[in-house]
């Protein structure tokens, strides 16, 4: 079995954080990640302490919100949010690092994405967010698809 590069080892990561989402719809992993060594992991999920909805059920599907609409109607949170708050509840500085997430950051991702300084998103999968990918591109933050 050949060694994997970086990219293809920090997606393989991010994938099996994925794994620990407690969401219905979708299983999201992400990690930042600065000189080869991963800083922070997030998956999507509730607010720690509160039930999930594999447990009580998704407000989203009772509401039949679609797909990358209304995200403000949800119980969990983004993994990319996740990784951002970890890393603010620790102390670690995350400018300057990369994100790997299963998935393509939504607008609200995106715009705390710019915010706390990260540089580049690699993601694996994801509905386009026209928006989204002008406010990345406006902040000069390279997001690629991976494998392309």
């Amino acid at each position: 079995m050949p060694r994997p590069s970086w990219n293809e080892y920090f997606i393989g990561i991010a994938e099996m954080v994925a794994s620990r989402s407690t969401c219905l719809r979708r299983h999201v992993g992400a990690i930042l990640v600065k000189d080869k060594r991963i800083l922070a992991t997030g998956y999507n999920g509730a607010p720690a302490g509160l039930k999930h909805c594999e447990e009580i059920g998704c407000l989203r599907e009772d509401a039949s919100v679609p797909s990358g609409m209304r995200h403000e109607l949800c119980r969990g949170l983004h993994a990319e949010q996740n990784a951002i708050i970890q890393a603010a509840c620790y102390g670690i500085p995350i400018g300057g690092s990369t994100l790997y997430c299963t998935n393509k950051p939504c607008i609200i991702c995106s715009k705390m994405i710019i915010n706390a300084g990260i540089g580049n998103v690699f993601y694996k999968e994801g509905y386009d967010d026209p928006l989204a990918d002008k406010m990345l591109a406006e902040a000069g933050i390279q997001i690629v698809r991976f494998p392309p």
